[in-house]
């Protein structure tokens, strides 16, 4: 996806030593490879438009954000039907023509808006910021909605995700917002389930992150999206190990209050529930539940996420009492009331609540019957 391998041969290509075309820097394995490509892979007709592009990375960047602009403004075309973007008010961008898009928390009237408006602004924040030596202050704005400060999801996030790689891969290599790019670039894959492709990205955003010899918490948040990536995958135990050593890294580096450790808890306890390991899991997040609801409040999305994978602990587990199971079914029905008002029904944090609310009940019926 981002050009980490051979386009002849896909084996990965080395850092910072691969053969290169001397016009467009497409990269190579070898010189095997690149006389193939230009011989037989058509790369002799395309080399000067990737040229004219900007390069191989710029081009390829650019290609990939039209195609998932596309298939964003597609997804969200029913639900967008009549309305206007809340940034420049246009129904049609008048300069890239495409639609509007809607993948947020906003499920009102608000929250239509174009995904050329969404980056723009983005930009425009993010370089004030660093005018101001303020680095990153700003740089949620890439994926999270100004309106109702939730972040984007689904194929509108995939989108973002292309659109700020496409802007700052032309940065150096040890430049920061490089490597933020890369991060929302693997971001966007996985909540498009582009899994495969989003572990192409975390690898390289790990590698790249070892090579500028990044400070722990940077670390910590590389390998928490890698191990993201592993669950998605079905690399389970991948996840696990992980998981807990990025938990640990956080409560060390962070303490048990903050907002970092409290969404490390929560993704090693899911983790924990995967592998059966639901004493454990209990147990983590009856410590981490009240914390976060002090911390964070009732309506963030990560106190949710806690109260909703503490049922999943108990009705997931064969060795509940009715008692327990019972407790599950209210837990996850009051967050799922919360999860509609804060996040909207289309959210899929509420999807994947309402659907393990309807797995509860069904194992309470069960053992009711």
């Amino acid at each position: 996806m981002i050009l980490t391998q051979c386009p002849v041969c896909a084996a990965p290509l080395p850092d910072l030593t691969a053969k290169q075309c001397s016009r467009c820097k497409t990269r190579y394995c070898g010189p095997a490879c690149q006389k193939k490509h230009w011989e037989e892979g058509g790369h002799d007709q395309l080399c000067k438009k990737i040229k004219r592009g900007g390069g191989a990375e710029q081009y390829h960047a650019d290609t990939k954000y039209t195609e998932s602009l596309a298939v964003a403004v597609e997804a969200c075309a029913e639900d967008t039907k009549g309305q206007t973007c809340y940034i420049c008010t246009e129904a049609v961008h008048r300069h890239t023509g495409e639609g509007l898009v809607r993948g947020c928390a906003c499920h009102t009237t608000e929250g239509f808006v174009h995904i050329s408006c969404l980056a723009e602004q983005a930009k425009i924040l993010v370089a004030e910021a660093e005018e101001n030596n303020l680095d990153d202050c700003q740089w949620h704005r890439w994926s999270r909605c100004r309106l109702c400060e939730q972040d984007c999801h689904g194929v509108v996030l995939c989108a973002m995700g292309w659109a700020c790689w496409k802007t700052y891969v032309g940065r150096p290599e040890r430049n920061w917002a490089r490597l933020g790019a890369i991060t929302e670039l693997g971001n966007g894959l996985g909540a498009a389930k582009h899994h495969e492709d989003a572990l192409t990205v975390r690898e390289a955003e790990l590698s790249m992150a070892r090579r500028q010899g990044a400070p722990e918490v940077i670390m910590l948040n590389v390998q928490s999206n890698l191990a993201g990536t592993y669950q998605a995958l079905g690399r389970k135990e991948q996840a696990l190990y992980t998981r807990r050593d990025i938990y640990s890294g956080f409560l060390k580096l962070k303490g048990g209050e903050n907002e970092k450790t409290l969404v490390a808890a929560t993704n090693y306890a899911r983790s924990l529930i995967n592998l059966k390991c639901f004493d454990d899991a209990k147990a983590l997040m009856r410590k981490t539940m009240p914390v976060a609801r002090r911390v964070l409040g009732e309506n963030r999305e990560i106190t949710l996420r806690t109260r909703w994978i503490y049922a999943r602990a108990f009705y997931e587990d064969p060795a509940a009492t009715f008692a327990h199971l019972c407790e599950a079914v209210a837990t996850l029905e009051n967050t799922v009331r919360i999860a509609r008002r804060v996040l909207g029904g289309a959210h899929p944090t509420t999807a994947r609540i309402e659907g393990d609310l309807r797995n509860a009940r069904a194992v309470l019926a069960t053992r009711e019957g």
